[in-house]
């Protein structure tokens, strides 16, 4: 890597999506993490289908948002109009300026537990953990492999999802089945939404004026998909998804928390095949499953209107959020700050409160009028008498992966 190289491109592939920014990773003279500068974002949709739509906006050169839409068969030819319209800009992936492409992996396992420079050895255990997830793993090697083909002189950075729970302890991952059974097949709690657990947790110490080191906090990360971590001194002691992502909080489509002996019970009495059950509890669970709606914007309008359908689902979302809360307190020992993000935790006001409401005993309250204030900044919601902080910390995943990856090539 040259002295001039500081840009990173990310890149998050999805089954039929390329979402990317490219960032400047100007150097912290303080020492820490690069701050990043945007340069370009954009998404790629609907790839292979007729409709396909490629977003892109140049912040670099303050131009306006460039939306084309056409066929575009395949991630090889969305990579391609992604690195056409950066050019088009002067921010190609030719530039001597770009330093490495840093990608979103879903799944590490255990073996991954930083950022990795990626080689054929590499690619191949992301290929052996794709049956601990098919609906991610997939999307993200055709994303490594077409970028490669694209700069294969360029260092290609996997950052893991997985990565950040790898800390927990044994009797925090280890489900109670059959040891043998367990370890056969790869059969633990992994956790997910890893880079945001850990950009998060990490603002949310620098929020309160500490060290991470020092701040033990409780981190919930409630979008469509949502999760929670409790983080103890920096580091990842329990999380609520697990084998896959469909464990824990409720979530828009995905049930969260579930007997097992459902799955049993739909197959013996309603006949339905496994493919029908993983249909049923990964997407028509959840909010959605509940009432018919996973925006909670949407959630929040029915219930105003009375919809006692919406406030069910609305009360078993923050049931089972306030569970979470009670138990990582437990775990935590001490906890010093509650932390939301992510769409719903950044935005949806009545959540946050509602989530905290009643736990006054555990330190923890909601201030009205900080809590309705909205903001893209890391901002405190509580008292200033609250004996443990309540925060918003808008999540910054992509930057997460770009700070990962420049300190890694740059190292």
């Amino acid at each position: 890597m040259t002295a001039t190289a500081t840009r990173v491109l990310v890149l998050n592939s999805g089954s039929s999506s390329v979402k990317y920014q490219l960032l400047d990773m100007n150097p912290d003279s303080r020492g820490g993490p690069a701050a990043g500068t945007r340069l370009a974002v954009g998404l790629v949709e609907r790839i292979g289908e007729e409709t396909s739509r490629l977003a892109h906006t140049p912040l670099a050169t303050g131009g306006d948002k460039r939306e084309t839409e056409g066929p575009i068969a395949d991630h090889g030819a969305a990579l391609k109009a992604v690195a056409a319209e950066l050019s088009a800009d002067g921010l190609g992936l030719d530039s001597p300026q770009l330093a490495a492409i840093g990608h979103r992996v879903v799944h590490g396992g255990l073996k991954f537990t930083a950022p990795t420079v990626i080689d054929d050895a590499v690619l191949a255990e992301i290929e052996r953990l794709v049956p601990v997830a098919p609906l991610h793993n997939p999307a993200n090697i055709t994303g490594i492999r077409t970028a490669q083909a694209l700069r294969p002189d360029l260092p290609q950075v996997a950052v893991f999802d997985t990565a950040f729970h790898t800390t927990m302890p044994e009797y925090a991952a280890r489900y109670a089945i059959d040891v043998a059974t367990a370890d056969a097949h790869r059969i633990r709690r992994y956790g997910f939404h890893g880079t945001s657990h850990a950009y998060v947790s990490r603002k949310t110490a620098e929020l309160l004026g500490k060290d991470p080191s020092e701040v033990n906090v409780i981190v919930l990360h409630l979008g469509n998909g949502a999760s929670a971590s409790a983080v103890a001194g920096g580091r990842c002691v329990d999380t609520s998804m697990g084998l896959t992502p469909l464990e824990g909080l409720v979530m828009g489509t995905r049930s969260g928390d579930i007997d097992p002996a459902v799955t049993f019970h739909l197959k013996r009495v309603a006949g339905m095949s496994e493919d029908d059950v993983d249909v049923l509890l990964n997407k028509k669970s959840g909010l959605v499953g509940l009432c018919g709606d996973n925006d909670m914007r949407e959630i929040r309008r029915r219930i105003d209107e009375g919809d006692e359908r919406a406030e069910l689902a609305f009360d078993i979302y923050i049931h089972r959020l306030k569970k979470y809360i009670g138990a990582y307190t437990a775990v935590l020992g001490r906890v010093d700050a509650v932390a939301f993000t992510a769409g719903v935790g950044e935005n949806a006001a009545p959540v946050r409160a509602a989530a905290l409401a009643g736990l006054e005993e555990m330190g923890l309250a909601v201030d009205a009028d900080l809590n309705a204030v909205r903001s893209g900044e890391p901002r405190l919601i509580s008292p200033e008498c609250a004996r443990v902080a309540a925060a918003v910390v808008p999540t910054d995943e992509e930057l997460e992966i770009a700070q990962q990856t420049y300190a890694l090539v740059s190292a």
